[in-house]
């Protein structure tokens, strides 16, 4: 079985090429043989300039068009460039000691939970995902890898009225390993491989369905209402990767994108299903139901979630072919509805 191909990592100007079909100089990343750590062939990669070029040719559709450039076993990719990459180096960790130091409910994000979720959905959400908070009330949303090994924590403000981010003069997002950076406490050449939000919850549920969204945000919303569902953040739209879905292998999973990732996740589930054995698909959910207004605010899924579990509280939308359980449930958190009728997630 073939090792997972890359996308050459950034180390300067030589790094990047000329792209293809644009021509732009130093704005072509080529995709890398990982056996042999060699570009598969000068044509198959990625523009950076997604707006205006847009050319991305992966090794999948490569192999396609050129079905007797098939590689032998041990890798040889067949066209590849004649030049010799140093194997990337092992991903960076965090003592865990700083994840256990910063747990605390006294985050703005934490507080704004509080309108809409129960005392029990915030403790599960707040074990599950080992949320932090800073003197400054700002939440840490940690990522720990599927072995437990700390990459780095995102570091984000919020109103804990709107539930919005506030920006602050270096922008809405810090970051633990840059801290720790400037205090010396990591060296300067940190190596950051970030993961999946959530990750390390794979072991834990070994046979749960994987839901994958963007934000973090998202992710403990929809966590607290479906918990029979591993909730994943990939941290932005761009987030999500073949080398971060290794750690999918053998799982059921269900991309939900935001308004306007629709298709740039669609190409990434292609990709990741070439080289990963999993079950994936796409979720259609936000383009079907999404109003031209949702559309312009850029709805993610936890907007709706949240608007439904404000709206409709008080319309108690349970229905006598529910469980006694369920309709239970369903009553405390109406938006259950929306999740079973869309998500299909869990079975009734």
């Amino acid at each position: 079985m073939y090792a997972t191909p890359y996308l050459e990592k950034y180390k300067g100007k030589t790094t990047r090429h000329t792209c293809p079909e644009c021509g732009m100089k130093e704005s072509f990343t080529l995709y890398i043989d990982a056996n042999t750590n060699q570009p598969i062939n000068s044509k198959v990669g990625k523009c950076n300039r997604e707006s205006k070029c847009g050319y991305h040719y992966t090794p999948k559709q490569f192999f396609i068009d050129n079905p007797s450039l098939t590689p032998p076993l041990g890798g040889g990719w067949v066209g590849s460039i004649p030049k010799t990459i140093t194997p990337p180096p092992p991903a960076g960790t965090i003592p865990f000691s700083y994840v256990e130091r910063s747990a605390s409910y006294k985050s703005n994000f934490v507080r704004f939970l509080f309108d809409f979720l129960t005392d029990k959905q915030i403790e599960e959400v707040y074990q599950n995902y080992a949320l932090g908070a800073t003197k400054n009330k700002e939440v840490i949303f940690w990522q720990i890898d599927i072995n437990k090994s700390v990459r780095t924590g995102k570091i984000m403000q919020y109103n804990h009225e709107t539930g919005r981010r506030i920006k602050h003069e270096s922008g809405s997002i810090d970051w633990v390993h840059n801290k720790l950076k400037k205090s010396g406490t990591l060296p300067e050449d940190y190596n950051l491989q970030q993961c999946f939000f959530g990750e390390h919850l794979l072991k834990l549920y070994p046979d749960n369905t994987v839901a994958i969204v963007e934000s973090e945000k998202s992710a403990i919303i929809a966590s607290a209402i479906i918990s029979d569902s591993i909730w994943l953040s990939t941290g932005q739209l761009n987030g999500l990767s073949v080398e971060k879905a290794k750690v999918l292998k053998d799982r059921n999973v269900i991309l939900f994108p935001d308004l306007g990732g629709y298709d740039k996740w669609c190409i990434k589930a292609d990709e990741i299903k070439l080289f990963i054995e999993c079950e994936i698909k796409v979720s259609t959910i936000l383009e079907d139901i999404a109003t031209e207004e949702q559309r312009t605010k850029g709805l993610d899924i936890a907007d709706y979630m949240i608007e439904e579990l404000k709206t409709k509280t008080s319309e108690k939308q349970i229905q006598s072919t529910f469980t006694p359980e369920l309709q239970s449930m369903i009553e405390e958190n109406p938006a259950l509805i929306f999740l079973i009728d869309k998500l299909e997630l869990i079975e009734v």
